[in-house]
Parts: structure tokens; sequence; C-alpha cells
């Protein structure tokens, strides 16, 4: 009979609905674990995923995932939903680090959730080999496309096809182009395309979500969202160091899910107990 680990797993990939990236490596008694060498020598391992209110220091939700570096982004959509739906809260901002700076997130916490991304932004736009970045080019929003410093213009399409398409690709951008004989005889074409006929720029769906960020990164409110997040990283370091959760004992995604949430709630009613510790001398509560 098979494990109830290796079961689940099996539960889990008839349910889904579009195919996911399979991994190199499969554990044979715990195969929704991910093989990672995160922090030192690679190992099968979970990660725990926490929506916490960084000015009380109280852990919301818990989203368990397998150690991989998009379930772990996708848990807070999942947590921030689902703290919507059972508590009727919803978070203003969202501090995060790099990882959750991905176009479709941001375009999903600012046009559907109304929520402030207080992350760095992923940007692979800008270039560091003194060659013209895509910041370089001025947008027009009204024509869709983009003008270069020499007054070229930049489109998604230079016919009119028709069956509109929506050039949108795989990777969620839509490709801007020059045409051939514009960028052949610019005279800044060694700065902005050195290496190829023409000058492409990939703009996200999102951009507009994206320019938000960018924005939002110029705000004290960011700088002060820096400075919460210390907050955020001193509760996964307690749960390795104090509660001793360098391992699991569970096997399977609801077993680390168990754990996880019982650490979770240990680590709120420690902070309950330091409210609730009266100080002598003034007779009220303390604070954490």
């Amino acid at each position: 009979m098979r494990p109830r680990a290796v079961r689940e797993y099996l539960a889990g990939l008839d349910a889904q609905v579009e195919p996911t990236t399979v991994p190199a490596s499969i554990s044979p008694t715990d195969p929704a674990a991910r093989w990672t060498a995160v922090g030192g020598p690679a190992f099968y391992a979970y990660s725990t995923n926490y929506l916490i209110d960084v000015q009380l220091g109280i852990i919301v939700d818990v989203e368990a995932t397998p150690a991989w570096r998009p379930a772990e982004v996708s848990a807070t959509r999942t947590m921030i939903e689902r703290v919507e739906k059972q508590f009727d809260m919803k978070p203003e901002r969202v501090i995060g680090d790099m990882a959750y700076g991905i176009a479709d997130l941001l375009g999903w916490m600012v046009n559907e959730k109304a929520i402030e991304p207080h992350v760095p932004l992923w940007d692979k736009t800008q270039r560091r080999d003194d060659t013209l970045s895509s910041s370089d080019f001025q947008w027009d929003e009204k024509a869709d496309q983009y003008r270069c410093p020499q007054g070229q213009v930049l489109r998604k399409e230079w016919r009119t096809f028709k069956i509109a398409r929506t050039r949108v690709t795989k990777d969620g951008t839509i490709l801007y182009n020059f045409r051939q004989a514009d960028c052949a005889t610019c005279p800044m074409k060694a700065r902005c395309c050195p290496n190829t006929p023409t000058r492409t720029i990939a703009r996200s769906v999102h951009e507009s979500a994206r320019e938000i960020v960018r924005e939002i990164a110029k705000t004290s409110g960011y700088k002060q969202s820096r400075k919460d997040r210390k907050k955020v990283e001193m509760l996964f370091a307690h749960l390795k160091r104090i509660l001793g959760m360098d391992r699991l004992r569970l096997r399977g995604l609801s077993g680390a899910s168990d754990e996880f949430l019982l650490a979770a709630t240990a680590q709120n009613l420690r902070r309950m107990a330091k409210w609730l510790t009266p100080i002598a001398e003034k007779g009220d509560l303390a604070p954490a």
C-alpha cells in the first residue's frame, strides 16, 4: 500500500487542470517536497509562508508549499483571499522581497485588490552596458507605441490584419519593434541595438501596475516598509532557532501544513503572552 504522502501527491496530480513543471528529482517517500539547496547542502523541503500584521507582529495566515519559488509566491494570493473571505480583512499594503515583484502578481494586487505592493520590482529592462534601456524610450499610451530619442516609432504591428491579434507572448509581454529601415540609418544604433538589426522592447501587460510600484518605491512609506520587513524575518528566525523547526516530523503537504500551523499558533500565543504581562511600576499592558 502506498504511504499517505504518496497518495496525497498522486491525488494532487490528478486534480491539476494545467500541467506544472516536473522537478528534476522526486522523493520516493515524500514526493510533494521539493529538492532545494537554499542555505546549504541540498535536501527535500517544504516552505512555510506567513501573512503577517507587521504593526502587531501577529501571524494572520499560514500556507505550506513545496520549497519552490513560484509556489511560494502563489501562496500570497491564497492567503490574502482566504483572510478576506474568513475575516473580512484586506491589507492596504503588502511587504515582500524581490521574488514578489513579478508582473502578474503586481497586476493582481494593484488592479484587482487595490493593494499597494511595497516590494522591489523584478525588472530586467534596465541595461548596464551603456546601451539604451527601455526607460530611455517615451511611451505613448494613447497611440500604443514607443518613441526613441531620435523620434522614431516602435509599434507592436506595422500592418493591419483582418483578424485582430493580441500580440501577447507566453511570458505576458507585448513586443514593440522598429522598422528595419529606420534603425539602419539611425546615428544612435551603436548605443541602441549594436548586435541586432532592430530594437525590440518587451512591454508587460501589467506595465501600468509596475509603474505604480516604481512610484511607491520613491515614497517615505516604502522606506519604512523595508524596515518593517525585519519583523517578518525575526519570526522566521525564531521559528528555526527557538522552536527548532529545522526539520518536519510529518510527511506530505498536509503534514507540513499541520506542523506550520501549530508553530505559527505557538508564536502568536507567545506574542499575546507578552502583551498580557503587566508592568509592575505602571500597572498597564506591555506591548511586544
